[in-house]
């Protein structure tokens, strides 16, 4: 039986069943779904606990040995596995079948593994187990579910922030500070609440308590660029910036992004349905969705052009000097740009700390120029990133 991390509370409180299975790649979550199981099984008499770390050539008799041992106080068993990947290996398989087969009232297990892909989950170890057990898939907090998730960890504590323009832009404060962190997230929530008393949070009580804790993914540029979110990803940027990301791989997911939508919208022009032409790429989910709105927006010209800053671009990271002119995909005046960085990451945040340099998008940065790009410093190529990314986003907006 499948059931949702949002349900596994009140499932608990119904009644406690002799196998669960946990999988997932948000440790925050993964430890407090587990800390809520651990609970459960205690208060339902589960009280013998061992755990068993599952590596290269574990030996599965120890398992086997363990539920069938007897307690000394008479307590029901309650045996937890650790899996490091979510490959069991063919020993692992077979042992886990045998597990699904085996459970009793005396014995209760507890299986964390990793994520488990849409595969693995119908492999035959797997449904065996789901059968007989619980499986709670945990999914990482995306971007846009973040500011929800706050809101919901502040009430829990007895704070809130109001539901007006003033709440909401302290709320997004929040996020911007803790974005791709969550671990550190829950720790500056908690630190909230040490610090201030239930009730309502204001602007001023957030930017002096909340350090600048974000970590980011370069991959989460795809989301902002296909989004058109000029203000999400001028936060992507800087942050991979200020964390000395190379711009080569931040290049080449932004580019990847343009190939793809020239090869999608040239089998569109040969006939091929949207769906089929985004699967044929590899495109799926919410990146699907994303892309086939961006597509509408996208011409091939634009797109054409923006490939070819791109490739500009590489030959400067790569040192290699041309004389030709940096083309303009966007009239996007260099004010305008500026403008959408003043809502960025930075402004007036605490980071607790001098970085030594400044972080905010309009000042100390020369303007984006159309002058011959070869022998620029480093920096130019972070100022091209940013007017390729700036460029797309005022085209899709047109």
């Amino acid at each position: 039986m499948k059931i949702s991390p949002t349900h596994l509370a009140s499932h608990l409180k119904e009644r406690f069943a002799g196998l669960y299975i946990v999988h997932g790649d948000e440790l925050l979550l993964l430890q407090e779904a587990a800390d809520q199981i651990r609970i459960a099984a205690r208060d339902a008499g589960y009280r013998d606990r061992q755990v068993f770390d599952i590596e290269r050539g574990f030996d599965w008799m120890q398992v086997q040995e363990a539920s069938c041992a007897m307690s000394l106080f008479g307590d029901r068993r309650f045996i937890e596995l650790r899996f490091p990947s979510a490959k069991p290996g063919v020993a692992g398989a077979a042992a886990l079948e045998a597990l699904a087969q085996s459970i009793d009232e005396h014995t209760a297990f507890f299986i964390q593994l990793p994520r488990v892909d849409a595969t693995t989950q119908k492999s035959a170890w797997f449904t065996a187990l789901e059968r007989v057990g619980v499986s709670i898939q945990i999914d990482k907090v995306s971007y846009p579910q973040l500011a929800g998730w706050i809101r919901q960890r502040l009430q829990q504590q007895g704070q809130y922030v109001e539901k007006n323009t003033a709440g909401q832009q302290a709320l997004q404060f929040i996020v911007d500070c803790v974005e791709g962190n969550l671990l550190a997230a829950y720790q500056e929530i908690q630190k909230l609440g040490l610090l201030y008393p239930s009730g309502e949070l204001t602007a001023k009580q957030l930017k002096e308590a909340v350090l600048d804790v974000a970590r980011y993914d370069v991959f989460q540029l795809s989301e902002a660029f296909l989004a058109a979110d000029i203000r999400r990803l001028t936060t992507l940027l800087e942050g991979l910036r200020e964390e000395d990301i190379s711009p080569v791989l931040v290049l080449w997911v932004l580019t990847e992004d343009i190939r793809a939508m020239l090869r999608i919208q040239k089998s569109i022009q040969a006939g091929c349905p949207l769906a089929q032409a985004l699967r044929e790429n590899r495109v799926w989910g919410a990146r699907a969705q994303l892309m086939g709105s961006a597509l509408k927006q996208y011409s091939t010209e634009a797109l054409q052009a923006s490939l070819s800053l791109a490739a500009q671009l590489d030959r400067q990271i790569k040192g290699i000097p041309f004389l030709r002119m940096m083309p303009t995909i966007a009239s996007t005046p260099p004010s305008h740009f500026a403008a959408s960085c003043d809502t960025g990451r930075n402004t007036g945040r605490n980071t607790g700390h001098d970085t030594g340099h400044n972080t905010t998008c309009n000042t100390k940065r020369p303007p984006f120029s159309t002058a011959p790009y070869a022998g620029l410093p480093v920096p130019g190529i972070w100022e091209g990133l940013f007017q390729l990314a700036a460029g797309l986003c005022h085209l899709f907006r047109r």
